[in-house]
């Protein structure tokens, strides 16, 4: 039996190992974090490949995801519809992928505390030595260690995640604290508001213990904002105490003068729904955008895998989808020339493109915010952000608006 090292615990880690130990592959997931990743991220929109691929993690069939929503709508500053679709898709969130992914692997394939130190190959195979001094070896060794990927800056040290210019205010609400205006004319939906040179999408998600339950459920909410990298982006991402955290802030150290001002900006340029929304969320976060570009995947029996390998811009929404697509294209190329350097190549053969091909894709839709600024009209922006925004990569974009 070929084994395989998955470096990286989170979703995309757990997909490639579910897979692969479904396949027939011995595998051990490696996962720097002590403690439970539970209750990172939000809201994460699912689409058929992702669907496809839990099954083959072992997923039931029957588990329930997330909430379903039929339509998808633009709401101008005073609360208003000015254009809809209907677009049927069911938003899940991280905390629930995660549990279910978990679950279905074998307690004793998941080490925590195993922070990668060295890793060093033969032609036989793959050695990895954690900073606690252990030891491990494979055939083959996956790396799904996310944006700041240990294994990448090893291997492709050149390929550096580039910030994009403007940063994701996130979080959720509570269903059972919202108006009955906010519930009526915007909880059911997939939201949009733009306001000029800005983006906001929303979407209702699952609540407290995964509860998808009329009045039990939750809002999530992405506002992309401007912040230069000139000083706007540092300020942001200094704490109260005045500390910085250019690897990323957590949620609970946001500035409360940062997260009054953005409400305040709500109040001025948003929805009076997304406003009530940013108003009652107890714990708004902040994630500064960046975007990654790999011209390589596969490094002799080594293989890049989700944001490991490329990071799109979180417009797509397809970055779990893109995590679980590599997991199965990996899975089948270890199938069809066996847990090899030949295997890795042949996955690189499937996933390259595509990678690339998603980061380019956030890359244009992220640009609607700076063309926005520049006066473009409003409508006919919305029309095409509505049609493009978080849809399938896979499926026929011919019909929709460019």
């Amino acid at each position: 039996m070929s084994r395989v090292l998955v470096i990286g615990g989170s979703l995309g880690g757990l997909m490639a190992a579910n897979i692969l130990l479904r396949a027939g592959f011995d595998v051990t997931v490696l996962e720097k974090a002590t403690a439970s990743l539970d209750g990172r991220g939000a809201g994460i929109v699912t689409h058929r490949p992702l669907i496809a691929a839990l099954a083959r993690c072992g997923v039931p069939a029957e588990a329930s995801l997330g909430v379903a929503v039929e339509n998808r709508v633009v709401l101008d500053q005073q609360g208003q519809a000015i254009t809809q679709i209907r677009m049927p898709q069911v938003l899940t969130s991280w905390s629930r992928l995660y549990a279910l992914l978990l679950e279905a692997l074998p307690a004793d394939r998941y080490v925590r505390g195993a922070s990668l130190k060295t890793l060093t190959q033969t032609a036989e195979g793959v050695q990895v030595q954690c900073e606690d001094g252990r030891r491990f070896e494979a055939e083959v060794l996956v790396a799904s260690d996310g944006i700041r990927s240990a294994v990448r800056a090893i291997l492709a040290p050149e390929v550096k995640a580039e910030y994009a210019g403007y940063v994701a205010w996130r979080g959720v609400c509570d269903e059972a604290v919202l108006s009955r205006y906010t519930l009526t004319t915007l909880f059911e939906t997939f939201g949009f508001g733009l306001p000029a040179g800005e983006q906001l999408i929303g979407y209702p998600v699952a609540g407290q213990g995964n509860s998808v339950e009329k009045g039990q459920r939750r809002y999530n909410f992405v506002w992309y904002r401007p912040a230069p990298d000139n000083g706007a982006l540092q300020d942001l991402m200094t704490d109260a105490d005045g500390e910085h955290h250019p690897l990323g802030l957590p949620p609970n150290k946001v500035s409360w003068r940062h997260v009054a001002k953005a409400r305040a900006a709500a109040r001025e340029l948003l929805a009076p729904q997304f406003a009530e929304i940013l108003e009652k969320t107890a714990q708004p976060f902040l994630q500064p955008i960046f975007d990654a570009y790999s011209t390589r995947i596969a490094f002799g029996r080594v293989a890049l895998m989700g944001d490991a390998s490329f990071v799109a811009r979180p417009h797509v929404g397809m970055g779990v989808t893109k995590a679980a697509q590599d997991a199965v294209a990996l899975c089948d190329a270890l199938l069809a020339h066996g847990a090899t350097a030949q295997g890795v190549q042949a996955y690189e053969s499937q996933r390259l493109v595509a990678g690339q091909a998603a980061v380019e894709r956030g890359r244009r839709l992220g640009a609607y915010m700076q063309a926005t600024a520049g006066g473009q009209s409003a409508l006919r922006d919305a029309d095409a952000v509505i049609t493009q925004t978080a849809v399938d990569l896979s499926s026929d974009l011919s019909t929709l608006s460019t």
